[in-house]
């Protein structure tokens, strides 16, 4: 019966080890992934930052392109009238003069 008890002995300390080793590698990946979790967050809170920055500028950049088309709808409203009020004040009395 020696035999028996040392190889129960052998097999119990065999299945602590490989208990003990498990346990390790899973504190370990769980280790892993907390860290992977924190980098993925601290990108996204930076993505975020900068999407939110991005749709800022988009704002301002729109705001600037309405500005820029109410002055060129303003500036082509005094080139018609001013094109008008040559029509009328020199090519009017031109043509009537020669005539």
């Amino acid at each position: 019966m020696p035999f028996s008890r040392s190889f129960e002995i052998d097999e119990t300390d065999q299945l602590d080890k490989a208990g003990q080793t498990i346990l390790q590698l899973v504190e370990r990946a769980a280790g892993v992934a907390e860290e992977n979790s924190r980098h993925v967050l601290d990108t996204v809170q930076k993505l975020s930052h900068q999407l939110h920055e991005a749709e800022n500028r988009i704002a301002d950049l729109e705001a600037e392109v309405a500005a820029y088309r109410e002055r060129a709808d303003r500036a082509e409203q005094w080139m018609h009238r001013v094109y008008t009020e040559i029509e009328t004040n020199f090519l009017s009395k031109a043509l009537s003069g020669s005539a």
